[in-house]
């Protein structure tokens, strides 16, 4: 590998000056920095390159990474770090974002070694949902490792290195020891290769080891994670199988994303005394001490970030007049973020529109859950962090979300145990977006769905439901996802509701409506993906 000699206060690239280690694993360098330029705190990445790169390789690596990453954002605001800048410089590949307000993984076990495993499933499960919307959108990461994550005191984790797999001709270019077998033979990889790196990663929260240990170099230690045995996890108690699951040599034979979220919620439903635990917040070091010291506010360090903790709720709504079978807390929570964030993906699920502004449905709110289009909320965004021509509204109930431009407060209604608010353009236009909390949901989102909910949709004019009612989770909590059609002729339209428990009997959802006939337009997708990414409540 080519190592390019940087040390703490050099600038590079002429304008962002090192400052100190953020965190290091082999052929990959992480430094505090200050942009001398624009007077902002910044990670710079140094990647180890296994030769010196020419100028088509380096335009072609930077423009991956960049573009990768942009998707990314959009898919996961929030979630995943937005790369701002990337080049070469002394035989190396840089990368710069944005400050991140957390601590990587891998600094966090070189510090306290070993996670429970209920701690190890709840920041699992996080990453698994940044990992469904790349695979979603036909994005492997393929450098995932301890050192890619950044746990938060407050908030999910956020993800790095997307675009970084395939820069070179090398089958992995850093932490070789959590390559896949088959990108250590050099095959090609999709997203088995980032399922086995999420069962590496968890193999190491609860062992205090990877599974595969790094040699020193990149050849034997991907030789040894192809031919050598797994040893066997000690200590992962509950997390056994699925860990196992995912380190299976044969890409065929591992786990898929959907068992592997059911393994991992079992986990935290069955230790609700743990799963509240909060994560640890990180150590600020000498840098940033002396970078706040010299005007960089916190505000300032992490305003600029998108690194919103997005929560959709997308629950169960009953659709009849009033608000029948919603069970909502009289309170409901109070927002308490201002993200923002642009299109994320529902599982596979396209969102629907909500049949009438009438109907109702009983969700259960997550105090802060996200699925393959949400994420859970409790950070700041900046709006270029939102698709353009969308602003974020935050409501007085407790929720916020990005509204496209035109879009308002429509309706309000509420009981003594639920409230739902309805947005949309108004007028003409049946395209529209309800929430709905309330304290009254049942144990089963399923089953919500399906005796409370869908009862009062079938008397709906051409009601027609689409697929199965389909189980899922977001951020933990269990949720599941419905969609219908209703109307007729030129009124026919189509919606998607996903919904997710929060416990205690309370839940939120989120009912997305608009034209059939337009369901599949991207300005009608783009919008149901922000919804979801971008929907909020207060962890209160």
């Amino acid at each position: 590998m080519v190592k390019a000699h940087v040390s703490a206060q050099e600038l590079v690239a002429g304008r962002y000056r090192l400052l100190e280690v953020a965190d290091r694993e082999p052929n990959r360098v992480s430094w505090y920095a200050e942009d001398v330029q624009a007077e902002r705190p910044r990670l710079v990445t140094e990647i180890a390159l296994p030769e010196v790169p020419t100028e088509d390789t380096v335009r072609r690596a930077t423009a991956r990474i960049l573009r990768s990453s942009e998707v990314m954002s959009a898919l996961r605001p929030g979630r995943v770090a937005m790369v701002i800048d990337a080049f070469e410089e002394a035989g190396a590949l840089w990368t710069v974002t944005e400050v991140i307000d957390g601590t990587p993984l891998s600094e966090l076990l070189a510090q306290q070694s070993t996670f429970t495993y209920v701690r190890a499933a709840r920041i699992g499960l996080e990453v698994l949902d940044v990992l469904e919307a790349a695979h979603a959108d036909g994005y492997t990461h393929g450098e995932l490792s301890p050192g890619q994550i950044f746990v938060r005191d407050r908030g999910p984790v956020v993800v790095t290195g997307f675009g970084l797999a395939g820069v070179t001709l090398s089958p992995r270019v850093t932490a070789p020891s959590y390559a896949s077998p088959e990108q250590a033979r050099d095959e090609r990889i999709g997203p088995a290769a980032d399922l086995w790196a999420l069962g590496a990663i968890l193999y190491t929260m609860v062992e205090g080891r990877p599974p595969f240990r790094d040699r020193g170099k990149t050849e034997a230690t991907l030789k040894g994670v192809d031919r050598l045995p797994l040893r066997t996890p000690l200590r992962a108690g509950p997390l056994t199988q699925v860990v196992q699951g995912l380190l299976r040599k044969n890409s065929r034979e591992r786990l898929g994303r959907a068992v592997v979220r059911q393994a991992l919620t079992r986990v935290l439903e069955e230790d609700p005394g743990t799963v509240a635990q909060s994560a640890p917040v990180s150590r600020l070091r000498g840098a940033y001490v002396a970078a706040r010291s010299s005007g960089w506010s916190r505000t300032t360090m992490i305003g600029g970030t998108a690194l919103a903790v997005l929560t959709v709720s997308v629950a169960v709504l009953a659709a009849t007049q009033g608000l029948p079978g919603a069970s909502s807390a009289g309170s409901a929570p109070s927002t308490s973020a201002t993200a923002g964030g642009p299109a994320a993906r529902t599982d596979g699920n396209a969102p629907g529109p909500s049949p009438s502004r009438t109907a109702s449905t009983s969700a259960t709110p997550s105090a802060s859950a996200s699925a393959s289009p949400s994420a859970t909320a409790s950070a700041s965004v900046t709006a270029g962090a939102l698709p353009a021509g969308f602003r974020r509204y935050t409501a007085p109930e407790g929720f916020s979300v990005a509204l496209p431009q035109g879009w308002k407060r429509l309706d309000t209604a509420r009981d003594d145990v639920a409230y739902r608010v309805t947005f949309g353009p108004g007028g003409d236009d049946p395209r529209t977006l309800a929430v709905t909390y309330s304290t009254q949901a049942g144990p089963d989102p399923v089953a919500i769905w399906r005796d409370d909910v869908e009862p009062g949709l079938e008397k709906l004019a051409g009601y027609h439901r689409v697929g199965e009612i389909e189980a899922t989770t977001y951020q933990g909590h269990r949720a599941a996802d419905m969609e219908w059609l209703s109307g007729t002729g030129t009124g026919r339209v189509h919606t998607f509701g996903r919904g997710f428990l929060l416990g205690g009997g309370r839940s939120f959802s989120l009912r997305v409506t608009a034209p059939a006939a337009a369901w599949d337009d991207a300005a009608d997708q783009l919008a149901l993906k922000t919804f979801l990414a971008t929907f909020r409540i207060s962890a209160s």
